[in-house]
């Protein structure tokens, strides 16, 4: 991934706000997305809830469709936000819209 820090920050702060494809993150953020490569790594950034675990958005969907209906519950099934702990953000917004 080639996202420099600060689009990578605003990417997964518009992530923990609920942004889970470019044009709700435009909406969500200012970030000027300026290539195709650019796009691409957004794109996978998006797919990612936990990447320290290399747990997916659609894993922790799953899990929250499933039952876990808090961050620790997900963590249980899914491992998301067991590391690092960043991403409890963005599990929070996914338990809280089920989305």
């Amino acid at each position: 991934m080639t996202l420099e820090l600060e689009k990578y920050l605003k990417v997964r702060m518009a992530q923990a706000q609920g942004a889970r494809t470019i044009e709700e993150l435009k909406g969500i953020s200012d970030i000027a997305i300026e290539n195709e490569e650019e796009v691409k790594d957004v794109e996978e950034l998006l797919k990612n809830a936990c990447k320290c675990k290399n747990v997916s958005i659609e894993t922790v969907v799953e899990a929250v469709k499933n039952g876990a209906d808090t961050v620790e519950k997900v963590g249980e099934v899914t491992k998301a936000g067991t590391g690092c702990g960043k991403c409890k953000g963005i599990i929070s917004n996914i338990v809280e819209n089920k989305r």
